[in-house]
């Protein structure tokens, strides 16, 4: 008995032994969706295969291997060629930089910034490439840590010497357990308006002009569940919240409130064609869409770089473009940024929108973006890409932002164009809040919101509905259904569960040494409770029926 407890013993010790060896990853799956009943994305959830370090790895069955490539060994090249021949594969995960996830607290000043910035262009090709493939296999991102780097190694040191996980080698085994992806059924987005009634003179018929200030506030990228926009357009977001946060102490005193309403709207569906913006625009009461003197549309400023696009539809010999261009560039020479003006016309037959203002152009209305980009981005890229992270934005830059457009908006409303004064002065009741940006470019960092995957209850758009409210004496809130070319599938965040299998040649030998175990505590129970001689006779032959008979 005492030989069978430690057998017992000893087999327990096996199985947490093979427990400890499982490791659960969070991963994040590409982005599946159809764009006019044409399918794009990984059109796949399921995962259970072995783990190889590269598509070349030698005597490997690539159909039922999942490649793990990290960013840093990453070839865009080779994955376009494997793609583009439609070979068969098990999987592909792809390992994202540390610096890149909105959790890591690490200093980013610690990290070599050139060595950060390869990365970053080799994963806007990649998320470029994945965007318009439409790919048979699942494929998945997840960060970079000290375990599915050490399941790396691992899986490196085997490949190199020529031995691929299989069924007979063993090897690592990545399993993800999930339904198979399944429509999102009537995706929607969500408009949020506020406004700032500017003051209106006894006896005066006449309304008011308005201007408006927007942002798109939605993002669209490879994996939805890591596509935080913190630039793109994060940092939009923000300059407008603190632009309405400033100008709605000026317009709560009688005194100080000047002769133009204040529109500010938080618009979805920015990816898709400014979708949600041209629907906001045209459920506005014609009187007052008429009254909007200009629109200025805040896009990507938080850029590194020290200069701004002001960019235009009507020509820049425009009254109303020369003076908004003017007004911007003489705060800019005050702050020492440099602003630029592009002009690019509308072709009214493509249906197909560069910049947000174009919607408003569309209308008859005088609008134009600000933006840190030099040209559109093209059709469903960069809204919240892979790189597009709390990393590589400047809270400075949004600053500089915020005062330069509300410096700009407070000449033209109260009448100080051409005069050095400075309505938000630093160290005034009137001073940006850099508390303020950091705070909600913080939370913007940590928040997807990609549309389709954004209910119209989230508590995002709550709080977004609830500062706005904070600012601006009317709120309201437009939902409204995604155009409906597009239809996308859900399964965008998993678990991926490692496990170290053993070879073939293990199990046989395990199999073995039980097996020879158990026939001999068989035998040693028989002997000493039986006898010898039952023993024997359970291994000799029956004797036949004749002998019987006889």
């Amino acid at each position: 008995m005492l030989s069978s407890v430690i057998a017992l013993c000893l087999v327990v010790l096996a199985c947490v032994e093979l427990g400890d060896a499982a490791t659960a990853v969070d991963v994040y799956r590409l982005i599946q969706y159809d764009l006019a009943g044409a399918p794009f994305g990984s059109r796949v959830a399921n995962l259970n295969h072995h783990a190889v370090s590269s598509l070349s790895a030698s005597n490997a069955d690539l159909s039922r291997t999942v490649v793990i490539i990290p960013i840093a060994d990453l070839d865009v090249s080779s994955i376009e060629d494997y793609i583009g021949r439609k070979q068969p594969l098990g999987g592909l995960l792809f390992l994202l930089p540390r610096i890149l996830n909105s959790g890591n607290r690490e200093n980013k000043q610690d990290a070599d910034q050139s060595e950060q910035e390869i990365k970053r262009d080799k994963l806007v090709l990649l998320e470029r490439l994945l965007l318009h493939s439409n790919i048979p296999y699942p494929v998945y991102f997840a960060y970079e840590d000290e375990h599915i780097k050490a399941v790396l190694d691992d899986v490196k040191r085997n490949d190199a010497i020529g031995q691929p996980a299989t069924a007979t080698t063993g090897g690592y085994k990545l399993v993800i357990s999930t339904s198979e992806a399944r429509k999102v059924s009537s995706p929607s987005i969500t408009n949020i308006q506020g406004w700032l009634p500017g003051l209106k003179l006894d006896g005066d018929s006449n309304q008011i002009p308005t201007i408006a200030i927007v942002a798109s506030y939605d993002t669209f990228g490879a994996a939805p569940a890591l596509s935080v926009g913190s630039d793109s357009n994060g940092s939009g977001v923000v300059a407008l919240l603190e632009i309405a946060r400033l100008f709605s102490i000026l317009y709560s005193n009688p005194k100080t409130r000047g002769r133009y309403n204040l529109l500010f709207g938080l618009t979805s569906g920015g990816p898709y064609n400014y979708n949600g913006t041209q629907k906001w625009l045209r459920s506005l009461d014609q009187r007052l869409r008429e009254s909007i003197d200009y629109a200025i549309c805040l896009n990507s400023i938080g850029s590194l770089d020290n200069e701004l696009w002001l960019h235009v539809s009507k020509p820049p010999e425009n009254a109303y473009i020369k003076q908004i261009f003017k007004d911007f560039s003489d705060i800019a020479g005050e702050l020492r940024v440099k602003v630029g003006l592009k002009h690019k016309k509308i072709n009214i037959s493509n249906p197909r929108v560069a910049w947000e203002h174009e919607q408003f152009s569309r209308l008859r209305v005088t609008a134009a973006t600000l933006s840190g980009l030099s040209s559109p981005s093209e059709f469903l890229e960069n809204f919240g890409s892979l790189s597009d992270s709390r990393q590589f934005v400047s809270e400075t830059a949004i600053l500089r932002g915020v005062k330069l457009v509300a410096e700009s908006l407070a000449r033209h409303i109260y009448g100080h164009e051409g005069k050095n004064i400075q309505i938000f002065a630093e160290n005034s009741s009137l001073a940006v809040n850099p508390s303020y940006i950091a705070s909600w470019l913080s939370l913007l960092s940590r928040t997807p919101r990609v549309a389709p995957f954004l209910p119209k209850t989230d508590p995002f758009i709550g709080a977004l509905r609830k500062e706005l409210a904070e600012h601006t004496a009317e709120v309201s809130v437009q939902h409204e259904n995604l155009d409906g070319i597009f239809t996308f599938y859900d399964s965008t965040k998993a678990t991926l569960n490692i496990y170290q299998v053993a070879s073939v040649t293990f199990d046989l030998l395990l199999l073995l040494v039980l097996g020879s175990y158990l026939i001999v505590l068989f035998s040693f129970l028989v002997i000493t409770t039986r006898g010898l001689d039952d023993l024997i006779s359970l291994f000799r032959r029956p004797p036949s029926r004749k002998v019987k008979t006889t």
